[in-house]
């Protein structure tokens, strides 16, 4: 692939899905639930999180939060990347 067709792909955003844990309520509890209703979830604030592209794990890391003017917001950490190489695309 030429560098010039190679730059267009690179340069698409790409949509990751953070997934931080499950929750496995009953249908009666999402039939009540009401705003302010809490979920728990079957992972620990310090567990890692799960990054997929579709359905693909592509990376796991840990939460952090932001400083300076993204203060408040929430990030992820990479700690490992599977990486997507052509080979896996094919």
């Amino acid at each position: 692939m030429n560098e010039t067709v190679g730059k267009l792909y690179t340069d698409f955003p790409l949509e990751l899905t953070v997934s931080v844990g499950r929750a496995r309520p009953l249908i009666k509890d999402l039939i009540e639930a009401q705003k302010g209703t809490v979920l728990p979830l079957d992972a620990r604030v310090d567990d890692p999180v799960m990054l997929y592209l579709g359905n693909k794990l592509v990376a796991t890391g840990e939460l952090v939060e932001m400083d300076g003017d993204q203060r408040g917001n929430l990030a992820v950490k990479l700690t490992t990347v599977s990486g997507l190489t052509e080979s896996q695309n094919r």
